[in-house]
């Protein structure tokens, strides 16, 4: 037991300090220019185009703040605003598909896949889908009532305080993964070693043949729903050293994952906004799901292609 505990343990701590190295320094950079004029002069370019997902100007400012911190820094920013029921449901279902891009593309690209790929399906996704309920929801135009949240914000006097608070930031971001990883890879190594792993596996294989992918890939997809991108990020690593899951597989999942991750969490913070969570959540599973398939399908179709192109050629060479 003592050995799985240690074993465990390295894999925890080598995961904290990957990933550390890209969430530590981002932070850093995103709470900086936070207080700068750079995030504010983003916001002012975008504002133009808010109206065609069905937004106020002001809407800017929690996407930004969402897209380049996380869920929460969008939240906060949206009860700052006096926004209809319908802006913010729009909000919501763009800040789920499309949150703390910097952070999540960079873990993400850890795995071997392009960090392109992971914003671009993301982004795409959040306005595709304001476009869409902005143009069939005639409802929703009464104001949102936010409950018990507010907004606050820390006034900070000089460049000294806002260093120290990026970098206190910074280094509680990264505990925040320790303390979640660590225990974690303990767990899936005494899961793994117990045989615990394979039951799973297979259980989980039919809905992983659904998507197009081999079942080894179902604790890539375990963890991306329950504890998100940047978190599962340590068993997506492990996942592509040791379940021998391909590239192919791996970018499946992470459509699906940058789609739908952490779907309990990412639904629940969204309660307190006054809006209906149950389409949110049925939206970025139906979306997760029909997406996934779709591009399994065609990447199949076309290797199959490929397949016929080199026997043909082969063929002819043959005779």
């Amino acid at each position: 037991m003592s050995g799985i505990l240690f074993r465990g343990l390295k894999e925890g701590l080598k995961t904290t300090w990957t990933l550390g190295k890209v969430i530590f320094p981002i932070t850093l950079l995103v709470t900086i220019l936070q207080h700068t004029p750079v995030l504010p002069w983003i916001i002012d370019k975008i504002s133009p185009i808010m109206s065609l997902l069905g937004l106020s100007g002001e809407a800017a400012v929690p996407l930004v703040l969402g897209n380049a911190l996380n869920l929460y820094a969008g939240i906060a920013a949206i009860v700052s605003f006096d926004f209809t029921v319908k802006e913010v449901f729009i909000l919501a279902i763009m800040l789920s598909f499309s949150h703390n891009l910097f952070i999540e593309s960079a873990v993400a690209s850890k795995v071997g896949v392009k960090w392109w790929i992971i914003v671009g399906v993301r982004v795409g996704l959040a306005l595709l889908a304001a476009v869409i309920i902005n143009l069939i929801w005639n409802g929703g135009a009464e104001l949102a009532q936010y409950g018990l949240i507010s907004s606050s914000e820390v006034v900070l006097n000089n460049w000294g305080e806002i260093g120290l608070q990026g970098i206190q930031t910074a280094f509680l971001a990264v505990l925040q993964l320790a303390l979640i990883v660590i225990p974690l890879m303990i767990i899936m190594q005494y899961l793994r070693e117990k045989g615990w792993l394979t039951k799973l596996s297979n259980s989980f294989a039919p809905f992983t043949r659904v998507l197009g992918m081999e079942k080894n890939t179902s604790m890539t997809l375990v963890a991306g729903l329950t504890i998100g991108l940047a978190y599962g990020a340590g068993l997506m690593i492990q996942a592509v050293k040791e379940d021998g899951v391909s590239r192919r597989d791996m970018t499946l999942a992470l459509i699906f994952l940058v789609s739908c991750h952490a779907v309990v969490e990412d639904t629940l913070v969204f309660i307190p906004l006054g809006i209906p969570v149950w389409p949110l959540l049925i939206i970025r599973l139906v979306t997760a799901i029909l997406l996934t398939m779709t591009i399994a399908f065609i990447w199949r179709r076309a290797d199959q292609r490929k397949g016929k192109e080199i026997t043909s050629e082969h063929s002819y060479n043959t005779l």
